[in-house]
This record gives C-alpha cells, sequence and structure tokens, in this order.
C-alpha cells in the first residue's frame, strides 16, 4: 500500500491530520504508539478543533521533534532541529497562501466538503517535506 492510501485509510478510520503523520512515521520505523497517536489528537482540526494552525503543520513538526528533538534528560536535540522546524513553518505558509493563511479555518475556506479534496494532499506534503528535511541533514 502506498503512502496516500494509507493515508486515505487512517482517515478513513477517524483520524486527523497530526495523527496520520505520526502514525505513518511510526510506521516507516516498523513502530507504534497509540499513546503518543492519542496525544496528537489534540492537535486536530486546528489545535483542538478550534479552527487555528492546520494538524498537518503541527503534526509535521511533531514528526521533526521525533526524529530529532530532545527526548530523554541526557539527549540533546539535533543541531539544525530548530533550524528545520523553521523552514517547515515558513515553507508551509507559503503552500498554503493561496488559503489565505495556515489555519484549518482557511485552508477549509468555511466548507468542510474541502477536508477530502485539500488535506491528503495537503498531509502528504507535509510528511514528503520533513522526510526531504531529515533527510537532507542525515538523519533519516
Amino acid at each position: 500500500m502506498d503512502m496516500f492510501d494509507r493515508m486515505l485509510e487512517l482517515a478513513g478510520q477517524g483520524f486527523f491530520c497530526a495523527q496520520i503523520i505520526m502514525t505513518i512515521a511510526l510506521e516507516s520505523e516498523g513502530k507504534k504508539d497509540e499513546d503518543l497517536i492519542r496525544a496528537m489528537g489534540g492537535l486536530s482540526g486546528g489545535l483542538g478543533f478550534t479552527g487555528d494552525v492546520c494538524g498537518a503543520l503541527s503534526g509535521g513538526c511533531c514528526m521533526l521533534s521525533y526524529f530529532a528533538g530532545k527526548g530523554e534528560p541526557d539527549e540533546m536535540e539535533h543541531p539544525e532541529f530548530r533550524e528545520m522546524t523553521a523552514e517547515l513553518v515558513a515553507w508551509f505558509k507559503e503552500y498554503t497562501a493561496e488559503y489565505g493563511g495556515h489555519s484549518c479555518t482557511n485552508i477549509l475556506s468555511g466548507d468542510q466538503r474541502n477536508r477530502m479534496q485539500r488535506c491528503p494532499v495537503m498531509i502528504q506534503a507535509v510528511f514528503e517535506k520533513c522526510m526531504e528535511l531529515l533527510g537532507g541533514r542525515g538523519i533519516l
């Protein structure tokens, strides 16, 4: 199954953008973590279904942190982690400029039917951008 089909399958199971991105990131390592995916649900619908920052963007930031951030007291984040995150955010703002902003409200243009056309493509683009950022720095 390719990534796009997997994303659609997860969406059909009721998962949202940030959860889908993290699920696919975990699966790329042969891992599962239901607690992490549950926690990612807080980013759904634009930060707790408020229509704020898109879950694909916040999920992408979490994906970068999963692979390059600090997770233990004696661990250091990757020296380029913050640069990667800033690059992802800048890229996403440009990517979503046609919608008038990077919030769920802007991206969906007030019409929930846009979710089926716009969100899967956006999730895939964010995941691929994260892989590019991580791969370009030798992290993956």
